[in-house]
């Protein structure tokens, strides 16, 4: 697959500003690779709300200057960062993503991994920082191809948070989600094509998933425990994009 190559030529880039929903993994890493190579000032908002993975926010830091350094036309688009608090949703989620247990599927058909209204809180916050910051563009890694199942990743839930946002804004802020229709695999494929090889390996080496917070343990395809869901998502995606 031919490597995108950054536009040096701002008029070729939508004006707009841009935020992203960066949590330090290979989803969230993808879409930002997408949001530099096409908007001419982009963002970056992380959430702590008490994460098992919360190894995941340390990547972050590094994941960006990495890019900035790789990538050095998208380093130039690349704006500040915003990390912010949220840990009571850890409180009051009384999930496996919160608490040290195991994994397994509940009654209602999905894992208990899933923090109800996780992604209606980080949007919401990332409107009211979009909108102070002059912004009018959110963008986040939330898929219906490759997920858990998780009804606040559906499109049906971000297309009506958006007209939700908008109005309670008095201002349009669209929500772009670029893997909502893509596989693992296809998702290594997108950021190949952004990035190339060089963009595929920083993800590999810098990003973390692994919702077990493992970052001992190094594969073809990153770090990660390689049993939890979301080891097995982007193992079994690599392994069908390389192999």
């Amino acid at each position: 697959m031919t490597p995108h190559t950054p536009s040096n030529d701002p008029s070729t880039l939508d004006p707009r500003k841009v935020l992203v929903v960066f949590s330090g993994g290979q989803d969230s890493t993808a879409c930002l690779a997408w949001a530099l190579s096409r908007y001419a000032q982009v963002e970056t908002v992380g959430f702590d709300y008490g994460q098992r993975h919360r190894v995941e926010l340390d990547c972050r830091a590094p994941v960006r200057a990495e890019i900035a350094k790789a990538f050095p036309h998208w380093g130039a688009r690349l704006g500040e960062d915003h990390l912010l608090d949220l840990s009571l949703l850890g409180q009051i989620s009384d999930t496996a993503l919160t608490e040290s247990r195991a994994i397994e599927m509940l009654a209602n058909g999905l894992p208990n991994t899933f923090v109800p209204g996780r992604n209606l809180l980080f949007l919401n916050f990332a409107a009211a920082l979009a909108y102070r910051r002059g912004a009018s563009v959110l963008i986040g890694g939330m898929c219906e191809t490759d997920y858990s199942g998780y009804p606040d990743c559906r499109d049906n839930t971000l297309k009506a948070l958006q007209v939700a946002i908008s109005l309670g804004l008095d201002s349009p802020m669209t929500i772009e989600t670029p893997l909502m229709w893509l596989t693992k695999a296809q998702t290594w494929a997108m950021t190949d094509q952004l990035g190339g090889q060089a963009l595929n390996d920083l993800i590999i080496e810098h990003t973390h998933t692994c919702y077990l917070g493992d970052r001992q343990q190094r594969h073809a395809w990153g770090y990660g425990c390689g049993q939890c869901p979301a080891c097995v998502l982007r193992k079994d995606g690599y392994l069908s994009y390389y192999l």
